[in-house]
């Protein structure tokens, strides 16, 4: 963030969002969200827009420091797997611990955003709904979720993927359906087991682990 004034303020935002809706996010309730004196929101942020590209950036951070220290130990399996299966060939150590790894992580990735960080999950929801009317806001939006794509595309990568592009959009597209449908949808929240197994069946099929 830009300065300690404006992490208080994303993250009264982010809390506004996700408590209380868009219609809930106005410059006065950050204030008194953020405990701030009057007027604190908007010499910051001074139009709607600023106020929301705020609370994005915000998200975007935090979501990073989470997922980038999984992402970089998965990459360190796959890699480590890699050389295993340069050692002893055709023993099928690449593609079993390159799974399991990424299971895991998948696994611990969605339980964190739908438990501990489930609020800044739901905000992100009113967000991209938001970005479907803003094209401002869509192109943050969009710059943002690149950015974990790309993760994906890494990992699945150095795990073998014979087309990780296209297997790494599927792996994003399971993880958003997975929490849309525990918070939004109809759904049941998944244990971490159901995480874990679902991600890992997906994950065979992409590559092709026995």
């Amino acid at each position: 963030m830009k300065s300690p004034r404006a992490e208080v303020v994303a993250e009264a935002a982010v809390t506004l969002l996700a408590a209380r809706g868009m219609r809930g996010l106005t410059h006065r309730a950050v204030d008194e969200e953020a405990g701030l004196p009057p007027g604190s929101a908007s010499n910051l942020a001074r139009t709607r827009l600023a106020l929301l590209e705020l609370a994005l950036e915000r998200l975007t951070e935090l979501e990073i420091a989470v997922f980038e220290p999984l992402a970089g130990a998965g990459r360190r399996v796959a890699t480590e797997a890699g050389l295993a299966e340069q050692v002893m060939p055709g023993v099928g150590l690449t593609e079993q611990v390159a799974l399991g790894a990424l299971a895991e992580m998948t696994a611990r990735m969605l339980w964190a955003q739908l438990t501990v960080d489930r609020r800044r999950t739901v905000a992100r929801y009113e967000l991209a709904l938001e970005a479907t009317r803003r094209p401002e806001l869509r192109k943050i939006y969009d710059e943002a979720g690149a950015r974990f794509r790309a993760l994906a595309v890494e990992l699945l990568a150095a795990a073998g993927s014979a087309d990780p592009v296209r297997h790494g959009r599927q792996l994003v597209a399971f993880g958003e359906g997975v929490m849309f449908d525990a918070i939004a949808g109809a759904g049941t929240e998944p244990t971490p087991d159901d995480l874990r197994r679902g991600a890992e069946e997906l994950l065979r099929g992409m590559l092709g682990a026995s």
